[in-house]
């Protein structure tokens, strides 16, 4: 009876570690399914593009590319040329490059990292188009960049600026 007593205990103790068990798993489960995260980026030159992969695979998120609807070319990206594509588009802050496509799902993200290369020392004005083009209520907004000399934190202090209805966490500098 005493040997019984012994297994029939054992057993409960075992289906109430399984049962825990199942129940962690469930609610870490629900975590990861609540805090899905994107990565949209724009890269003229593919420096981003590099930048916004790393950090999806450290995230584990997903990608979406902000594709100018008229490519840039090398000409178009002469910072130095006061007449060039970049250049205009960067002394005209009510500038919105078209966009090739919206992202379809960003309703299912709750954060959104916002990658590009800095202009002018900030970020350049198709990251507004995207912005404008995407209801980004609810989520929080993050922001990294590439550059060549300049810093993050002005860039991000400009777009907090000019979309304070929205949640902003951190930024990074990925050169």
């Amino acid at each position: 009876m005493k040997k019984l007593t012994m297994i029939i205990a054992a057993c409960c103790m075992m289906l109430t570690a399984c049962a825990q068990n199942n129940t962690e798993n469930k609610s870490n489960q629900k975590g990861k399914n609540m805090n899905k995260t994107l990565v949209a980026y724009f890269s003229a030159t593919g420096t981003t593009k590099a930048a916004a992969q790393r950090l999806a695979k450290e995230m584990n998120a997903d990608l979406f590319e902000i594709v100018p609807e008229v490519p840039y070319t090398s000409a178009d990206l002469d910072w130095r040329d006061k007449q060039s594509r970049s250049t205009k588009e960067m002394q005209d802050k009510s500038s919105r490059p078209a966009i090739k496509g919206n992202c379809p799902n960003i309703a299912d993200y709750d954060t959104v990292w916002i990658g590009f290369p800095i202009w002018w020392y900030t970020a350049s004005t198709i990251i507004n188009t995207f912005i404008e083009a995407h209801d980004l209520s609810g989520k929080t907004l993050c922001v990294f960049a590439t550059s060549g000399g300049s810093g993050v934190s002005g860039s991000a202090k400009d777009l907090k600026k000019a979309y304070p209805q929205y949640t902003w966490g951190e930024s990074r500098l990925m050169n």
